[in-house]
């Protein structure tokens, strides 16, 4: 049976921004400050490397009803038992990673604008899961983001989505009060947590700023 997911404080992981601490201690250490779901990203890593990130932090989620995505890749997804994957519009449409996958798996899928949005709604019903909404703000995590979008932007995606959103891109505890009163269900946060010296603060920090 497909979960029902708890968007709220949504961590994306950078290997490359988690530094020596690492993506498992910086997980850990987010866990404590209380995000409510991981997604696993590393888009330089090989298909080996990524499985196996993605195990091991599969592994350390267990046991705390936080559910781990998986970013881009459907078949690591599978692979490790994860409870969902996040496509992005040059990955496998969501239909075709519905069919693979079967009705168990959670699918999110990235928008920018309207027009996405309406792409979404002609899915056959239960396709996707959540919407992944952004960039808000301007960010450096992610090289081939397009420009932001801004509060007005996340306003007219969420305004009209069926399914809930999630937004990212620039999201921290100075803004997060501003993003949820636009819509947004969820915060995707990447730097703001991955750089932090305590990962777990920063993660409280935002839930608190947004009222959660």
């Amino acid at each position: 049976m497909r979960p029902v997911l708890d968007l709220r404080v949504y961590l994306v992981t950078d290997t490359r921004l988690c530094g020596k601490r690492g993506v498992l201690a910086t997980v850990a250490a987010a866990l404590a400050g209380g995000v409510t779901a991981v997604q696993v990203r590393d888009p330089q890593a090989s298909g080996r490397q990524l499985y196996e990130l993605a195990m091991s932090v599969r592994n350390r989620l267990a046991g705390t009803g936080v559910p781990l995505i998986v970013d881009d890749r459907l078949d690591v997804a599978l692979a490790v038992g994860a409870n969902g994957v996040h496509l992005g519009q040059g990955d496998l449409p969501p239909p075709a990673a519905r069919a693979v996958a079967g009705p168990d798996l959670v699918i999110g899928w990235s928008v920018t604008d309207l027009a996405q949005v309406a792409d979404a709604h002609r899915f056959p019903a239960g396709t996707v899961d959540y919407l992944g909404v952004g960039p808000v703000y301007g960010t450096a995590t992610k090289p081939d983001a397009g420009p932001a979008i801004g509060l007005i932007g996340l306003q007219s995606v969420c305004a009209v989505a069926a399914m809930p959103c999630v937004a990212i891109g620039g999201i921290d505890d100075t803004n997060a009060a501003a993003v949820t009163t636009s819509g947004a269900a969820g915060l995707a946060v990447v730097s703001a947590i991955c750089t932090a010296a305590d990962p777990g603060a920063a993660a409280l920090r935002i839930r608190q700023a947004a009222g959660w």
